[in-house]
Formats: structure tokens, sequence, C-alpha cells
């Protein structure tokens, strides 16, 4: 008895090992890829991305990475490190003569994004998670639509609900029996959503879509576009703000020399060109010496950026512009000639090309506000030009310096009768002037090239605002930075940046005609003799 039942468990194992193994739709799919033909890859993809097999995920990034490789009718996956393994078993192996990728197209590309998202809705990441939302948003597979229906009901994020939400109303929008109450709803998710994606869907309806389906859509389509036309408004007096605070640090140390010496200093520029050069050299030593420092390189510069800056504009004055007082002409000549050798030392020093200056980790990155996108380093520069301009006030305010400064500014002669050292004050303020040159050069630093001729960007906008706002006076500076950079910027989508430009430099020159002190005038008996 014994030995019989040995006999039939043996001519049991015997029949086992000749039947061939079972198939399921992802080895039913694998000689579709072999086939290297778009259209049979293309319902390959959607096959495996439906079987539920452990391999599935991995065969779909390969295909889309351009490691899935066809030798002989037989699929194998290639690993970043070059090893294969093979496609069914996942199994290694050696590597087969004459493999090569299977090709895809634009079509399989598709295909591909929209099978990656809809085998990631479920996973435990939720940045995974949020992306493959919006791989099936753009893909708008319906075949995606269970897992998605799954993920949706499982999510507890209400962002990440949300999203996918989207992808599945963009899905039943593409599908063309899918009914008009399920349509309908779709239409009112992509509303509420109301960026230009959901605006693109809502005007790209299938042919054969309802009537009252095509009507929801268009009233949908026309609130999204006012929306998105009012926060556009926003994001351009944003980038109008962001603009004039640029403007703010470029000119406000052109306005005290040049409301207290009157002096047109052409080398302005050069000042802030060497702060951001400063800025270059101190991320370069922390670099090399203190790696972990490099967070905290802005603060480090700008003391730095300060000094240097003021240093040389004190010795600038002592031994140039001191010589040409009261002769505006051949002060402009003579700082003009001081830039452009400001400019050949440093492009001898330094050479002609940009030079890099990194942004720390903490000014990386954007907040999102409804439809308004703001930029961490913009928004520190913001906040930093009028942490300076508030610092200049109250030094000009309340200090020995300010006092004397503001005296030379209404009336030197008179300041001069008071035993006011006016030589002394004209070398500190247009130190001073020119380190917030320099400080306001780190800040460039962050949105703009480093390079020789930062500085003659900035340079013509500066005596601008410094004209425009009147001259030696911080809130004039103020107000003309915000104006015209607030105005530059609406004025751009319609007019262009040049021809805006012009317009703005026209309507300043109307504006001097009749008020030639500017928007806040000086006065002083000097001033206003």
């Amino acid at each position: 008895m014994t030995s019989l039942r040995s006999i039939l468990k043996a001519f049991v194992l015997l029949i086992g090992l000749a039947s061939p193994a079972v198939a399921g739709p992802y080895e039913d799919a694998l000689p579709k890829f072999a086939a290297d033909s778009y259209a049979d890859t293309e319902a390959a993809i959607g096959a495996v991305a439906g079987s539920g097999n452990e391999q599935s995920l991995n065969l779909v990034e390969a295909l889309r990475d351009g490691r899935l490789m066809i030798a002989a009718g037989q699929v194998y996956i290639r690993d970043p490190a070059g090893k294969f393994v093979d496609a069914a078993t996942g199994q290694a192996i050696e590597p087969p003569a004459g493999a090569k990728p299977v090709r895809v197209n634009n079509r399989v590309r598709r295909a591909i994004e929209a099978a990656l998202g809809s085998m990631t809705l479920l996973s435990p990441d939720a940045a995974i998670r949020l992306d493959a939302a919006r791989a099936v948003f753009r893909s708008r597979d319906a075949a995606a639509l269970p897992a998605l229906e799954k993920a949706i009901a499982q999510e507890s994020d209400t962002g990440l609900r949300n999203a996918l939400e989207s992808a599945r109303a963009a899905i039943v929008l593409s599908t063309p029996d899918a009914s008009s109450s399920q349509k309908l709803a779709a239409i009112e998710n992509l509303h509420v959503r109301g960026d230009q994606d959901a605006l693109a869907l809502l005007s790209s309806l299938p042919p054969g879509t309802s009537a009252d389906v095509s009507d929801a859509a268009a009233k949908a389509a026309e609130g999204i576009r006012s929306r998105l036309a009012l926060w556009s408004a926003v994001q351009n007096v944003w980038y109008g703000i962001s603009l004039g605070s640029v403007l703010l640090l470029a000119a406000i140390g052109l306005s005290i020399t040049f409301g207290t010496m009157g002096v047109i200093n052409m080398a302005h520029g050069e000042m802030v060109m060497i702060g951001a050069y400063t800025t270059f050299l101190v991320q370069e030593l922390i670099r090399t010496h203190a790696p972990g420092l490099f967070g905290a390189s802005l603060f480090i510069a700008l003391p730095l950026a300060f000094l240097v800056a003021g240093l040389i504009g004190i010795l600038i004055e002592r031994t140039v512009i001191r010589f040409l007082y009261g002769r505006p002409l051949e002060t402009l000549l003579a700082t003009w000639g001081i830039s452009l050798i400001l400019q050949q030392g440093v492009r001898t020093i330094f050479g002609p090309t940009n030079r890099e200056v990194g942004t720390p980790a903490w000014m990386s990155g954007a907040l999102e506000l409804g439809g308004l996108s703001l930029t961490y380093n913009r928004i520190a520069i913001v906040v930093f030009a009028f942490a300076v301009f508030t610092t200049l006030l109250l030094v000009l305010r309340y200090t020995s310096l300010g006092l004397y400064v503001r005296a030379v500014t209404q009336n030197r002669r008179m300041a001069g009768s008071m035993g006011i050292r006016t030589n002394r004050i004209d070398a500190l303020a247009f130190g001073l002037g020119s380190g917030v040159a320099g400080i306001a050069g780190v800040a460039l630093s962050q949105i703009d090239n480093v390079s020789p001729n930062l500085g003659q960007g900035y340079i013509i906008d500066s005596f601008m605002v410094v004209v425009f706002g009147g001259v030696g006076n911080l809130w004039g500076t103020l107000v003309g930075a915000m104006t015209l950079g607030v105005a530059n910027k609406l004025l751009e989508p319609y007019a262009g940046a040049v021809l805006g430009k012009i317009v703005l430099l026209v309507a300043i020159i109307l504006f001097i005609q009749r008020r030639p002190r500017g928007l806040f005038a000086l006065k002083g008996r000097a001033v206003e003799a």
C-alpha cells in the first residue's frame, strides 16, 4: 500500500514538472514588447499596469528610462548598473547578444506616464501619490480609473484628495460614454481647480459633447479666464514690488551722495558690482575651508561688502571727486572713467565671464498663495531692501552723522559756518552711499549674473528713481523705486520690455517739466535759492 502511494506521488510530481507554467496577463504582454511595434508596446503597457505583477512597476520604469531590452524574441530589464534580468522571472542572466532597447514615441511615452501614475496612486509616499495624480490628470487614461477610485476612497490628505479628484474629473470629461451628470460634476471640479491645465481641458471637449455640458464648460472656462487674469495682475504687481526693491537697493546709496554733494556718480553701479564680487569671494572661501557655513555666507558677505565698497568710495572721493565740486560735467566724465577702470580691473582679476554665486537652501523654492507664486529669494530681497531703507532712515534721523549730512544737504555754507567739517562729511557720505551700493550687490548676486558689467544695468534706472522721487530724499527714493517698478511690470505685458521703459522715460521727462525737484522736494535756504 505504501509503495503504491509513493508511486502515485511520483506520478503526480512528474505531471506537474511536465506541465507548462500558468501564464498571467503580465507574461502574456511580454511578447508584445518583443514585437517592437509602437501599437503593440502601448497595448502591452496597459496590460502590464493592470496585471498586478510585482515586476510591473520595474518594467515600466525601465521602458521609460530606455532600459527595457529585447533580444531573440525575449524581453530583459537592464538595471542602472548595467546588469540584465529576465523580465518574466526577475532572475539575473548574462547580457544577451544583440540586445537593443524597445523603441518609444510620444504616444508610448504618454502611455508610460499613465501607467506609472495608476501603479503609484496607492504608494505610501505622499509625494509619489501626488506625482501619480498629476500624471493621470495629464494622461487622462481611463484604465487608471479603478485605481484612482480606490486611492480617493482611502486618501486622508485634503490636498492630495483634491488632486486625485481632479484627475478623475479629467478622465470623466474625456470619456465619451460618461453620463451628463458625471461630466457636469467633473466640470465643477475643474472650475474649482481653476488653473491653465483645467482651462485647456475645458476648452477642448471631444466631438459630440451634449449642449448642456458644452455650455457648462464654456461658462466654467470663462470664469477661470477671469480668475487667471486677476491673479496675473496680482503677480505682475508682485514682480513690480520685487523690481522696485532691487531699484531701491541700487538707488538708495546714490540718493545720499547725489543729494549731499550734487555729484553725478557714474561709478555707482561699479560699487554694486564690487559688492557682488565680494559675495563671490566669500562663498569661494567658505566652499574651500568651511562648507558647513555656506547657509550663512550672505550674512558674512554683507558687512564685508559694505566695508570694501565704502572704503573704495572714500578713496575715490578723496583722490578725485573733491577736486571737482561745483563742476558737474567734469564730475560725470571723471566718474565714468573710474567706472571703466573698475570694470577692467575686475575683468583682469576675475575674467570676463560670469561668476557663480550660490543660493543658500533657505532662499530656494517658492511660496504658493492661490494663483500667486512668491519665490523665497525675491521675498528675502524685498524684506532686505526695506530693512536697509529703515536702517538708513534711522541713521540719518537719530545720529550725529545723519544730522550733519542733512545740514550739509540743505545748506552747505551755513553748515560750514557752524563748524561742520563739510569735506569730512562729504567723504563719509560718499563712503556710506558706496557701502550701501555694496550690500545691494550682495542681494543682486542672487538674481542676476555676477559679471564686470553688472552695475551698468542699474545706473540709469537708479538716476531715474532719484530724480523722480526727489534728490536727497529717502522717502522719495522709496516711492519712486516702487512706482517705477510696478509701472514697468504692468506695462510689459502690453508694450513689451523695451517700449515699456521708453514710455516710463517719456513720462518721467514730462513729470520733471512740471515738478523739477521730483515728488518730494527738499526744503532749505540753499535748496530753495
